[in-house]
């Protein structure tokens, strides 16, 4: 007889979408918390809970910038990726649709609606908003370089130190 435990999949656990006015207060607890699905093939491991400590706006140091200390938790399972952050919570599927992507509010006045595609490209998180177009690059990617979580937001260079495991197995 199998004892182990079921898999919980990520199909298993309903798309979140930001509530009407943004989250307030203390973070939302975790979205894939009791996901078991191991992350797709491909996948760049970006989970965790991540502070930003310096930006570069077009190539150059921006140290008072507004998004010095913001926190974005990422939470992954099977090629479904959630990042909480900023009162959002946008949940998406990385498999370059947009029925699949983000159909959520923007961070900004959290009332403008968008549709963004998510895709895992050479180990990175693209996000292509209105959809993947072969011809233009992802204008946002998120990736880990040295350690670090490397967000970039089309002229914007952030760099973000992870705070602590938050939704990150024991072993990597």
């Amino acid at each position: 007889m199998d004892t182990s435990e079921p898999v919980v999949r990520a199909d298993d656990i309903p798309v979140a979408h930001t509530p009407e006015g943004g989250w307030q207060g203390e973070m939302p607890p975790s979205i894939l918390a009791t996901c078991t699905e191991p992350l797709a093939p491909g996948a760049p491991d970006l989970r965790g809970l991540w502070k930003v400590y310096t930006v570069e706006v077009e190539g150059q140091p921006a140290p008072g910038h507004p998004l010095i200390g913001h926190e974005q938790r990422i939470e992954q399972c099977g090629n479904r990726v959630v990042i909480t952050a900023g009162r959002i919570i946008h949940d998406m599927r990385a498999d370059g649709t947009l029925e699949n992507g983000v159909n959520d509010v923007g961070e900004a006045g959290l009332t403008q609606k968008i549709q963004v595609a998510a895709l895992f490209t050479d180990g990175r998180l693209d996000l292509h908003p209105l959809g993947v177009d072969p011809n233009k690059p992802a204008l946002v990617t998120r990736e880990i370089v040295d350690g670090e979580l490397v967000w970039n937001l089309g002229p914007i260079k952030v760099r973000l130190r992870q705070v602590d495991g938050a939704g990150v197995p024991a072993t990597r």
